[in-house]
């Protein structure tokens, strides 16, 4: 006896279809699974046959072969249990529907029958909606997740005799309704706001800048100033995710087991900070089987290093590319995958070893040698990816010890909303979103500075010694800095400062 369940598998961040074929045959009983099966959907023999006989149901003792098709693409996880169950009770004729094409069946398999949650619902959801398959059998810890995609009847399920009555018509479930605004607006509320940071206006106003035009920024100071306080409330002055982000950014989240059973959709922009332990594959992503690394999670959000100078120097370089391209692209053996990467980083580090370089409270130990060789563990390539570099003092006493509250990330949200606005506009007709992704076409087009303001850039030119890649970032910057004010052309005051923002481009630094 033949049956064909269907069911989908994850490539990457997207789905394919997997038809999952049963033999039930005469001879000694065996069950086999081929179509290059994993060590999880291998052992799906043992979860499939204690779930079937635990759930009272008859499992045949006959020799079973299932065939994952299509066989020449490798077969991970655990998703593909419930398919499985689904279509050896088919072959053995306890299933009595005899066509199943219009369903999508996966879920993983307790041996008690239960089903377990799955990774990667919402986009196996999308992928069912472009094969235009109406139906998603799923457990119900996946169902508000994959409810997102509309137009998908999602059928929540809790254990595999309800998924058997549920086939043969004995029992009814109704399709998981999701509210999409709704799970939208409650899921795009931060937990933390620029309001309760205290002093550091000029810091505050370089992280603003740096969200208005989505430019990459380095902090550079002592220990316990507030870099990393600073640092996780950047993402509330980021505009407010689109429909289309927030389903990328959860795709990411979700095919890699990172969304709870309560969140249909991340509403927020993804906040990351690896340990400065981490692995190239962790950072980048990779592995035998690819998956995406820490910069994919961070696609639409903020990544951020903190102590940047600890990272070892080759997993730094590999960030180079990605911040170029915003994909990355992880090859294999068995296949080449390409994770989106598009993330604002935001670094940190201390000016020097004992990080106390330009303190007023606190005395440096280190030798002028031993701060150039620290400084010098972030090659010069990555800092020119790095659009501004900012100095981190110390909170002055009567900031911190006062009363007043700092300005709300609301407020500050609307200003680089305006900003963002004005770039979309004028850059509508080209592949660009902001000021940070222009070349030098673009900065020759849209970013020449007045006669005067060219002349100060000049002259800092001379000064500083800044690199072509550095010269750009300052035009950059100053329009980023016009489009906060509003005006079109770029003045002298724009470009004074923009060079602030250069502040490893300074001679104290290469003394």
């Amino acid at each position: 006896m033949l049956a064909k369940v269907y069911s989908s598998a994850l490539m990457g961040v997207d789905a394919y279809p997997v038809e999952v074929e049963v033999d039930l045959a005469r001879g000694l009983p065996k069950f086999n699974i081929v179509g290059l099966p994993d060590a999880a959907v291998r052992e799906a023999k043992e979860r499939v046959s204690s779930a079937i006989k635990n759930s009272a149901l008859e499992f045949p003792t006959r020799k079973i072969t299932v065939n994952l098709a299509p066989a020449d693409i490798k077969k991970e996880g655990s998703s593909l249990d419930l398919s499985i169950a689904v279509g050896i009770l088919k072959a053995s004729g306890i299933l009595k529907k005899d066509e199943f094409r219009n369903y999508s069946i996966l879920g993983e398999l307790a041996l008690d029958g239960s089903v377990r949650r799955v990774n990667g619902a919402l986009p196996i959801a999308l992928d069912l909606k472009k094969r235009g398959i109406k139906a998603l059998v799923i457990p119900e810890e996946n169902a508000r997740e994959a409810s997102v995609v509309a137009g998908i009847d999602v059928f929540p399920i809790k254990s595999l005799i309800q998924t058997v009555q549920f086939l043969n018509g004995e029992v009814s479930i109704s399709p998981h309704d999701c509210n999409l605004k709704e799970v939208l607006r409650q899921s795009s509320v931060y937990d933390v706001d620029f309001s309760e940071v205290k002093g550091q206006e000029h810091v505050k106003r370089a992280l603003e800048i740096a969200a208005a035009g989505s430019h990459n920024i380095l902090m550079i100071g002592p220990p316990g100033v507030g870099k990393t306080m600073l640092a996780r409330r950047i993402s509330t002055i980021l505009p407010d995710l689109s429909l289309e982000e927030a389903i990328e950014t959860t795709k990411l989240h979700s095919v890699t087991g990172l969304l709870s059973a309560r969140e249909a959709l991340i509403g927020t922009r993804p906040f990351r900070s690896p340990h400065h332990t981490v692995s190239e594959a962790g950072l980048i992503g990779g592995g035998r089987i690819p998956r995406p690394g820490e910069i994919s999670l961070s696609h639409n959000g903020v990544l951020f290093l903190d102590e940047l100078s600890e990272f070892p120097r080759y997993v730094l370089e590999s960030l180079r590319q990605p911040l170029e391209d915003g994909m990355i692209t992880v090859s294999r053996a068995l296949t080449s995958v390409t994770y989106p990467a598009r993330f604002m980083l935001i670094a940190a580090m201390n000016p020097c070893p004992c990080g106390y370089f330009g303190d007023p409270t606190h005395e440096c130990s280190c030798t002028p040698l031993e701060i150039q060789k620290h400084l010098n563990k972030i090659s010069g390539p990555l800092l020119d990816r790095i659009d501004i570099h900012i100095e981190v003092a110390g909170v002055r006493k009567k900031d911190l010890l006062g009363k007043e509250v700092g300005e709300p990330s609301a407020q500050i949200k609307k200003r680089v909303d305006r900003a963002r606005a004005i770039q979309r506009e004028r850059f509508k007709k080209t592949s660009l979103y902001s000021n940070a992704q222009m070349n030098p076409k673009h900065i020759r087009r849209f970013a020449s500075p007045e006669k005067e303001a060219e002349e100060l850039l000049r002259a800092a030119i001379s000064e500083l010694r800044l690199s072509a890649r550095a010269y750009h970032k300052v035009l950059k910057i100053s329009r980023t800095i016009a489009d906060l004010e509003g005006k079109e052309k770029i003045d002298s005051a724009h470009i004074s400062e923009a060079l602030q923002y250069r502040y490893l481009d300074r001679e104290l630094w290469r003394r």
